[in-house]
């Protein structure tokens, strides 16, 4: 599947309304309409970005229809390469295990690492970790579906424990197949992704009737994707919530960035 192709319409919620999914006959077209491009490197640690046009989506489940301005989400999580670029210019504490500097394992995520941690990643990037809402129309598309790849359940589209063998994380440019259609990769697997939202049960109460406000205040944070660690097909639904205390370090738990648009990239971003 390309990153965009032509779509039905579907069915917004349960009362029948509808409204159009984004309809163009390539990928170029899509974003030359938008001016902006689709992919970009961030100046400070070289973060690769994909835009994901403003507009409405599918989120939650049962799913109800939302919308969100235009912003950027990382291409796959950050990497241990990356965090320990960030270490030896801040100083900032490491993770908590003894892999993440190990030969070969510097394309793979970050792991044993807290929000607050990851806050300040992202800070020193002059990015951010993503809201709960973006990182979820990150992995579904605009058509709520189940999994970045589609509605059906596939072990082999994503790191989990019936693929990961003796191994745990998995490089991130692994599991191709498993990207979702914006061409993001690991929505699913391999590391639970912190979001920038703190976890609140009944949020998606309100976000149904269009109050997308986030919570404020809370004991958790919000978690998303499941890992390497899991195998129940549920654990990988892209509209699963997870939350952690954001003080947890954990092997499982990663992230990855976001970014506004048209802030601290770089002048090499996009091309011509």
């Amino acid at each position: 599947m390309s990153l965009w192709q032509k779509e039905e319409n579907v069915t917004a919620d349960s009362s029948g309304d509808e409204w159009d999914l984004p309809v163009v006959d390539s990928w170029q077209e899509a974003f030359g309409k938008l001016q902006l491009p689709p992919i970009i490197e961030n100046a400070k640690d070289g973060t690769l970005l994909v835009l994901v046009p403003g507009g409405k989506f599918m989120g939650g489940d049962p799913p109800f229809a939302g919308e969100l301005p235009a912003y950027y989400l990382g291409l796959h999580p950050v990497t241990n390469g990356q965090y320990g670029r960030f270490v030896k210019e801040t100083g900032h504490r490491v993770p908590d295990n003894k892999i993440w500097q190990e030969e070969g394992k510097s394309w793979h995520p970050v792991t044993d690492v807290s929000w607050g941690d990851a806050q300040a990643y992202c800070q020193w990037a002059g990015l951010r970790l993503p809201g709960e809402l973006e990182w979820e129309k990150g992995a579904r598309w605009v058509d709520g579906r189940k999994y970045p790849w589609g509605n059906e359940w596939d072990e082999s589209k994503c790191r989990n424990d019936k693929n990961s063998g003796s191994e745990r994380t998995s490089s991130v440019w692994d599991y191709a197949k498993g990207q979702s259609p914006w061409g993001l990769y690991q929505m699913s697997g391999n590391v639970w992704e912190w979001c920038e939202d703190w976890y609140e049960a009944e949020a998606y109460n309100r976000y149904k009737r269009g109050d997308l406000t986030r919570p404020k205040t809370g004991t958790a944070r919000v978690v998303r994707g499941g890992s390497w660690s899991l195998g129940d097909p549920d654990y990988f639904l892209g509209s699963l919530r997870g939350l952690l205390t954001p003080d947890g370090r954990y092997g499982r738990d990663g992230f990855r960035c976001a970014g506004d648009v048209g802030v601290g990239f770089s002048p090499r971003a996009g091309g011509s």
